[in-house]
């Protein structure tokens, strides 16, 4: 009888995870639930996808097919059901849900956060937090009105995309139509529209990574500053300065817009500072490409560790910061059907207090993310920063010839 027990709770302890997404969020993500003991399947729609090289299985299909996706599911009967990217054809995790599959953080969440109209007007028009105004288009006549009554500059971004693909700044009205296609072309998955954004006269871009539990209180990381260029992070660093009234009002927003998506999980919630306070501006239900300045030790666990503790209902006893880091991305610079060889790896862990966290990508394109260095210590953030921007730009890409 006893051995029985044990074994039911052994089980219990195990779960089957779905990965919907297998790049290098999802790669940190399976180390930390495979020390945990779980197996997780790792799916994406190319081979040697980064979480692949550490899963225990994979698959390679188009997850905006949604018969692959359901037979997917179909095949491996996970318990979990992990999203990582946008492009998913999210309205099927409703059915997985309604079959006893846990989604996380839940259908509802990530049907809203994949797309910005959904997560925007739930801020916006139903929660009521501060935003940047915002108009939709889904042709250009659309987009032109919008652009004409937001004013320039404006921001806009395509309704469903990643890492900054497809954003842009329109400082002139001149500039408004290569917006359009630039956004268009950008686009992830079917959806043709974009979301034309009020720009935010902001000091500082902040993620507060927060963190939703199953039994327990809403937990809050210390506050991520970031660095964008093209619509894509370059640069974090932890613990980002702010005032005490700026960081309970994000808290405060977070919680409320996370509370109402429902589930349990790590989410990346994004805000302007400026002159006149917060303004929420994004939101995803995962851990954070910001967020990988985690990776440094500055916390007492990383977003990803987190991120697997919530999804399984394990405790968190205590979430702290350990010491400032920061973090700096390895760009490409070519197109290669190759995975390239890495120089300067040496030089860069010869600097005190640095790491280097290479995705293992199989090809390249200019600007794609193939490796983050890090840096970690007692020294002033600034400092920091420079060490991390160092000991990125020690690291060169080595493009192979192709065949």
């Amino acid at each position: 009888m006893w051995r029985n027990i044990a074994t039911e709770i052994r089980n219990d302890m195990k779960k089957k995870i779905l990965l919907l997404g297998s790049g290098e969020l999802g790669k940190e993500f399976v180390i930390a639930a495979q020390r945990l003991g779980q197996h997780v399947i790792a799916v994406d729609s190319y081979s040697s996808a980064p979480a692949m090289q550490v899963a225990h299985q994979n698959e390679v299909i188009n997850m905006l097919d949604g018969d692959a996706l359901s037979r997917v599911v179909e095949q491996y009967q996970p318990d979990i059901i992990v999203p990582e990217i946008e492009a998913i054809r999210t309205e099927r995790l409703f059915d997985f849900e309604a079959q006893g599959i846990h989604v996380v953080p839940s259908a509802r969440a990530v049907n809203y956060t994949m797309n910005r109209k959904a997560i925007r007007d739930l801020a916006a028009k139903e929660l009521g937090l501060r935003t940047a105004q915002y108009r939709y288009a889904t042709t250009v006549e659309e987009f032109r009105t919008a652009v004409s009554e937001i004013g320039v500059p404006c921001v806009v971004k395509p309704l469903m995309s990643s890492s900054g693909k497809g954003q842009s700044t329109v400082k002139d009205k001149s500039m408004a139509d290569a917006a359009w296609e630039y956004a268009i072309h950008g686009s992830r998955g079917d959806l043709i529209e974009v979301i034309v954004e009020e720009f935010i006269p902001f000091h500082t871009e902040i993620t507060l990574l927060t963190v939703t539990q199953k039994n327990g209180e809403t937990l809050f990381c210390p506050p991520i500053g970031h660095r964008q260029e093209r619509g894509d992070y370059q640069e974090s660093w932890q613990p980002c300065a702010m005032s005490d009234t700026d960081l309970r009002d994000a808290q405060e927003m977070a919680r409320r817009v996370t509370e109402s998506l429902t589930g349990a999980g790590l989410w990346g919630v994004e805000f302007f500072l400026t002159e006149r306070g917060v303004y929420f501006s994004e939101l995803s239900p995962r851990p954070h490409d910001t967020g990988m300045v985690t990776l440094a030790g500055t916390q007492t666990l990383s977003e990803f560790e987190l991120h697997c503790r919530a999804i399984l209902g394990l405790p968190i006893p205590e979430l702290r910061l350990e010491r400032a880091g920061a973090s700096a991305v390895i760009l490409a610079t070519e197109t290669s059907s190759c995975e390239p060889d890495y120089l300067g790896i040496d030089d860069a862990l010869r600097l005190s207090g640095s790491d280097v966290r290479i995705f293992g990508k199989p090809t390249t394109r200019p600007y794609r993310r193939m490796g983050v260095a890090l840096a970690y210590g007692d020294s002033p953030t600034d400092e920091l920063r420079e060490r991390a921007r160092n000991a990125a730009a020690s690291v060169t890409l080595m493009y192979s010839q192709e065949e």
